[in-house]
């Protein structure tokens, strides 16, 4: 450091200059309290996809391949929400409030819908923070920047998180058959805008954008997502030979546009069906695919 009035080099913290004997005033310190962190990294190569959101929008990044994560970024007054219990980490100065959302009528809907009974608020009060949700499945996380009034329906226990102005709810259908034979029970969950949404889906998706009738049969299970003008029926499967020896059940489900839908490759379902096959108490005892697809344990349940 230099003297401030003869220019002389001085050692650091000395009080009197040497050469003038000038006072020479000490560094001001950087103020007290939380580190400013750093804004998302959107450099490496790994990030899926990069929002900057605007003013009172939060920003985002999604990484990884099949094991996913979105880390979200707050700053005062942005506000995130999800189910209890499915924060993966955040920073040091991010807050949480734990609550109903709503009353013992929206508890029993999430329950439902297999999300858990509280959900809990995350916010900064101060400076800038971070926290991330970790996909529970390999898969897919997929977010939805919907504006007011838009819906999705999405398969039961996707949902991930929200900002607050994004209303969660149960979505029951409307078709006896739809909900017994579906495969993925009577209940869905109803996601509406404004506002960003984050859902977890299994496997890989595959996005279709249907026209006016236009009609895509999906085997049981494999439907993540779709717009709120997408009809979903099921049809029963024709042929006799079909449904004894195709091994693909009995019914399938139908989709029927306009709208999108967002279709995954491995439901968990039957992922688990498949490990039951090498359990040791399934052996002999069934297991293996084909017959007719019906699960009466479906009829609330997904």
């Amino acid at each position: 450091m230099q003297c401030p009035e003869c220019g002389a080099e001085v050692a650091p913290g000395t009080r009197f200059c040497t050469n003038c004997g000038a006072t020479i005033a000490p560094a001001s310190q950087p103020p007290q309290g939380d580190p400013e962190l750093k804004p998302l990294d959107t450099e490496v190569e790994h990030a899926v996809r990069e929002y900057e959101g605007g003013r009172g929008r939060i920003s985002y990044r999604i990484d990884g391949t099949t094991l996913q994560v979105v880390t979200i970024e707050l700053e005062p007054g942005e506000i995130i929400y999800s189910e209890s219990g499915g924060m993966s980490w955040m920073t040091g100065n991010v807050e949480m409030k734990t609550h109903s959302g709503g009353g013992l009528g929206r508890m029993v809907k999430r329950a439902l819908s297999g999300e858990s009974l509280f959900i809990t608020d995350f916010y900064v009060e101060r400076s800038r923070g971070t926290v991330a949700f970790a996909s529970e499945f390999p898969g897919k996380i997929i977010p939805f920047d919907l504006k007011p009034g838009e819906s999705i329906i999405v398969q039961k226990d996707a949902f991930m998180c929200a900002e607050k102005s994004v209303d969660m709810d149960m979505h029951f259908r409307k078709k006896l058959g739809t909900g017994f034979f579906g495969g993925e029970g009577f209940i869905m969950q109803r996601i509406t805008g404004p506002g960003l949404a984050f859902i977890e889906v299994d496997g890989e998706v595959v996005e279709y954008d249907l026209g006016p009738d236009q009609q895509l049969k999906v085997d049981t299970g494999h439907l993540a997502a779709m717009e709120s003008t997408v009809d979903f029926d099921v049809t029963m499967l024709k042929g006799f030979r079909n449904i004894l020896l195709g091994g693909e059940g009995l019914f399938l489900a139908s989709v029927r546009g306009p709208g999108k839908v967002w279709l995954q490759t491995m439901p968990m379902s039957k992922l688990a069906q498949k490990i039951l096959q090498f359990m040791p108490a399934a052996k002999g005892g069934g297991g293996g695919s084909g017959g007719v697809n019906v699960n009466l344990g479906n009829l609330l349940g997904g």
